[in-house]
């Protein structure tokens, strides 16, 4: 899990510069109205980040937590659509680095642990499988090559 911390660490750090030159317009600009724009994106891998971190907590002290979110209800409640831009981004990162903080000081004992998204797994597969997610939506948000996600 230190890897997997590790290398969300090197993607904030290249993300947050690249999420900064987008201009205002494409961040806000939204496809089909019930699409998400890139905005919303980012909004979404906010939610995934308050989300996940508490995965990643919760599952070291319960037996096989259940933490899921209603995730197109989450972006609209948070009006990411209207958030000042970079304090979105700031946000963002932050959640992330405080992520790669979790990550980093879970014991290795604990990292077989599990938790319950939408079927059960263990805290180091979350934590991979979290990054894999942040990459799929960034890609897209970044107009870079798409990674494919599940």
């Amino acid at each position: 899990m230190k890897q997997t911390a590790k290398e969300l660490e090197t993607l904030v750090n290249e993300y947050v510069p690249l999420m900064k030159n987008i201009c205002e317009d494409v961040l806000f600009f939204k496809p089909p109205p019930d699409k998400w724009s890139k905005k919303e994106i980012i909004g979404h891998l906010i939610d995934s980040a308050l989300s996940n971190s508490r995965r990643f907590i919760v599952a070291q002290y319960e037996e096989a937590p259940k933490i899921v979110y209603a995730q197109v209800e989450w972006v609209v409640a948070s009006a990411y659509q209207s958030y000042n831009t970079d304090e979105l981004i700031h946000l963002w990162a932050l959640l992330n680095k405080h992520i790669c903080h979790i990550l980093e000081n879970t014991p290795e004992h604990l990292w077989q642990r599990t938790c319950m998204t939408e079927q059960l797994h263990t805290i180091e597969w979350v934590a991979a499988d979290y990054v894999k997610h942040l990459k799929h939506h960034m890609h897209a948000v970044l107009d870079m090559e798409p990674v494919a996600y599940p």
